[in-house]
């Protein structure tokens, strides 16, 4: 499969350039002695939080090798991010230190060398990658626009050669006579029942969701409904463990103390531009549709600030001088990690909604209940990924990406999401 494919090359380039700095490393380490293993830990963490940075700002991905520039940039904001990261670590951990000239090196290597192999090597590779050829059980009117998205996403590797309805007779002359398909796709679970015994004759039998969550990295709803009961599971297995509430409580501690200066200085500015409050509270809904007062330095003028009005509207001609600023990088939502601390957010996870959005969100959205199993974060996969919602339409969209990430939660894509989301602070593309 096409896709399964992308996903190989993707590890094996990881592995490949783990290997290179790896050796660079022992080249330039040459003190190794007593202190071997502090020394090759020291490395271990670089290399790995380098080659999450690059993942995370989509170094790695399909879509990014169509532009140069994209690829070098998402190299050098991931060398940048992992080896910050890296730094804090070092520091805080670790004596003695590898010395500035190993991290020198290694974030030259992986900033300025690896982008330019990588670009050749992906558009080689991809070039080369067989075009999968679906015959897809389910109504074209229904399908088509999911699958004109995954041929773009997957560089036009993913084909649908036929939409079917089919009856036994239909679907073994369909494929007996088509040298043109390499396999079934499911979309229609009700549609393949009828046709069931036929299927298990065939080798090559793939299901819809596959294919969309590792092309779309998104949960369109159309599908989710087609497999309902396999995602209702999903979604109901969906917990935060003790290790990410530890993660919680230790980062935000960290960031509340480095951005305390930043704080002092924010809270000043809006004090001397436009009085006080300096904080806005609001209720939002959090885990399980529990209210919780959520907290943000203000950025919007005071007789503005209590209107009940869509916050993502209009935002520019209501904004102070400095909300302008904090939002644009994010610092506007420093204050949320006191919300994390008591145990109402985490660092990643959905944006918690004001109570009307949710409400409308609830009555006309399906599947959105389940964005309530997980606690709301400060960032999340649907901010990093679409733009600000101000429509029902936005908010379906957001949606989809929200429950893509209650499904494949895990420790590494928090992690992620938390580099990317650098990327929007350093990027100035504000707050999402």
């Amino acid at each position: 499969m096409a896709t399964k494919k992308m996903t190989l090359r993707k590890r094996f380039v990881i592995l490949f350039s783990l290997a290179i700095l790896l050796a660079i490393q022992i080249i330039l380490v040459r003190s190794w002695n007593y202190a071997y293993f502090s020394y090759f830990l020291q490395t271990s963490i670089l290399d790995i939080f380098i080659m999450l940075g690059i993942y995370s700002f989509k170094g790695f991905d399909n879509s990014t090798i169509r532009s140069f520039n994209a690829n070098f940039v998402s190299y050098i904001f991931g060398t940048i991010s992992g080896s910050l990261f890296t730094i804090l670590i070092v520091l805080l951990f670790f004596y003695p230190r590898i010395s500035k000239n190993v991290f020198i090196i290694t974030d030259v290597v992986s900033a300025f060398v690896f982008p330019t192999l990588n670009y050749f090597f992906m558009k080689v590779i991809i070039k080369r990658l067989p075009t999968k050829t679906y015959l897809l059980i389910g109504k074209e009117n229904e399908f088509s626009g999911i699958m004109d998205e995954i041929k773009r996403a997957s560089m036009e590797k993913v084909q649908v050669y036929r939409y079917m309805n089919p009856s036994a007779e239909s679907l073994l002359k369909e494929v007996s006579n088509q040298k043109e398909i390499d396999s079934i796709l499911i979309g229609d679970i009700k549609l393949a029942e009828s046709v069931e015994d036929i299927l298990k004759k065939f080798k090559s039998v793939e299901y819809l969701p596959y294919i969309v969550e590792n092309t779309l990295e998104k949960l369109p709803l159309s599908v989710i409904e087609k497999f309902k009961e396999y995602y209702e599971v999903s979604f109901k297995n969906a917990k935060e463990s003790p290790a990410e509430r530890g993660f919680d409580i230790v980062f935000s501690i960290i960031l509340l103390v480095l951005f305390s200066p930043v704080m002092a200085l924010i809270a000043f500015l809006i004090l001397l531009e436009d009085g006080k409050p300096i904080i806005f509270s609001q209720y939002r809904i959090g885990k399980n549709g529990e209210p919780f007062k959520f907290y943000k330095f203000r950025s919007l003028k005071a007789e503005n600030s209590k209107k009940s009005e869509n916050p993502n509207t209009n935002i520019e001609k209501r904004a102070m001088k400095i909300g302008k600023i904090t939002r644009k990088i994010r610092f506007d939502e420093i204050p949320q990690f006191w919300n994390v601390l008591k145990g109402e957010m985490s660092i990643v996870g959905p944006r918690p909604e004001m109570k009307e959005f949710h409400d409308m969100c609830m009555e006309k959205i399906p599947f959105y209940e389940n964005r309530l199993n997980l606690k709301p974060g400060i960032t999340g996969w649907a901010q990093i990924n679409y733009k600000h919602t101000s429509t029902l339409d936005d908010y379906k969209r957001k949606t989809e990406y929200d429950l893509w990430y209650i499904k494949n939660k895990s420790v590494f894509l928090d992690l992620k999401i938390a580099l990317q989301t650098v990327e929007t602070m350093l990027g100035m593309k504000g707050a999402r």
